[in-house]
């Protein structure tokens, strides 16, 4: 296993829509969304969020180093309606990242099934064996020397998805602590934000999007 050291970013809340039912929240990287299971990892946006509004229940999770939108219940009602939009994937999820290389051609889907690489957990593999079904549609946004801007929308919803999805095409996600090496891992944070999120809301049924400006 990785060894990995957690050292949660001190900032202020940044709440992007409350309302009785739901918590929008903008998540900065380097906080966990859930306390970890070892000594010294329970500061999360979980239990922040608890702190100042109380009975904020988990929808979904985002991995330490992704900052962006995520949404939380607040009843019981909420959260299972809310844990449903993203079970019957009709939850729409926006991704901005920076990987490293030249990405071609502008658009394209990754469709390659992701599984846990047991002995050099917690990181995910390529797996067509074992792995569960993945999929991943990009656009690029732009290019600079170097690197690509992309979007990326998740179709499922697997651990280290997108990360390892860009890894198969060659292009790691910058500042990536699991999969970038070399000049890639070289930047100060994962450059891996959760842009926008759609779904219905749990009372009025209504469509809304939540976005979170990317910070980098």
């Amino acid at each position: 296993m990785m060894e990995f050291t957690y050292s949660p970013p001190d900032v202020p809340l940044r709440i992007v829509y409350e309302d009785r039912a739901i918590l929008v929240a903008d998540k900065p990287s380097g906080l966990l969304s859930v306390p970890g299971k070892t000594e010294g990892r329970a500061d999360c946006l979980e239990t922040r969020l608890r702190r100042a509004y109380p009975g904020t229940l988990l929808v979904h999770r985002l991995d330490c180093d992704t900052s962006g939108v995520m949404i939380f219940a607040r009843n019981k009602a909420a959260q299972g309606f809310l844990g449903q939009e993203f079970e019957q994937r009709r939850a729409k999820k926006t991704y901005v990242a920076r990987v490293f290389g030249d990405v071609q051609p502008d658009r394209g889907t990754v469709d390659l099934p992701i599984g846990v690489d047991w002995p050099n957990r917690p990181r995910q593999m390529v797996d067509a064996l074992n792995g569960r079904a993945a999929v991943t549609d990009w656009v690029v946004l732009g290019r600079d020397a170097g690197e690509t801007r992309v979007h990326l929308f998740p179709l499922t919803g697997r651990s280290h998805q997108l990360r390892v999805h860009m890894l198969s095409l060659g292009h790691a996600i910058l500042g990536d602590p699991i999969y970038a090496t070399g000049q890639a891992a070289a930047f100060p944070r994962l450059m891996l934000h959760a842009e926008s999120l759609s779904m219905h809301h749990p009372d009025s049924g209504e469509w809304m999007t939540f976005t979170a400006p990317c910070p980098f």
